[in-house]
């Protein structure tokens, strides 16, 4: 082999060396935070909200609409933290308290909080409130057959589906539920930490 035969060969592998670097640099603080939520789990963390194996639990089709009627799908929100509730569409108190606890809890997130979607998955066919609607602008509000939300979204003992607030990470994977009259605090903390965690979303 000649001299310059080496040389390019060299070259060639060092070059390769440096893109497996620079791959493995972009893609390591998204390895660290799922290691660390799915499968580390180390003793001293602890966390208010309780955390769900998206092996478990994979989304099933869920059947959503907007309130026009045109076919949707939470796909369309990947790469966004995702806060869900459910309910019906005539929300009474308990409903409307906990949407704009669910709106506050974002807003508490200052700057990072553009990295968090409000999603209303809405039970029936029921009107909604205009006013309601109006306070909550930018929660994005669908319709979902409340069976396949109760296969896909876990209660705690003697609940229901509409007591918790549920997180879904930017990959569309269900990863923690909060329980029914959440401290706002609390949930706000989880989702600091998650935040600064990730970085992905």
């Amino acid at each position: 082999m000649t001299d310059t035969a080496q040389l390019t060969g060299a070259a060639q592998r060092k070059g390769r060396w440096k893109l497996l670097a620079v791959v493995l640099v972009c893609a390591a603080p998204m390895l660290m935070s799922y290691l660390t939520y799915y499968v580390i789990k180390p003793e001293g963390r602890t966390n208010y909200g309780t955390l769900i194996d998206p092996r478990v639990h994979p989304v099933p089709q869920l059947g959503l609409r907007t309130l026009d009627g045109a076919p949707a799908d939470l796909s369309a929100y990947k790469g966004k933290w995702l806060m869900l509730q459910t309910g019906a569409g005539a929300c009474a108190k308990e409903c409307k308290d906990q949407l704009y606890t669910m709106r506050q809890l974002r807003t508490m997130q200052g700057k990072a909080m553009t990295r968090i979607e409000r999603v209303w998955l809405i039970t029936d066919a029921e009107p909604l409130d205009s006013v309601l609607m109006r306070d909550l602008d930018g929660t994005r509000m669908l319709r979902a057959p409340a069976g396949p939300l109760a296969q896909w979204l876990p209660v705690e003992a003697g609940g229901k589906v509409s007591d918790h607030y549920y997180l879904v990470d930017p990959l569309g994977n269900l990863m923690m539920r909060f329980p029914k009259q959440p401290d706002p605090k609390k949930v706000s903390k989880d989702l600091n930490k998650l935040l600064k965690a990730s970085a992905i979303g």
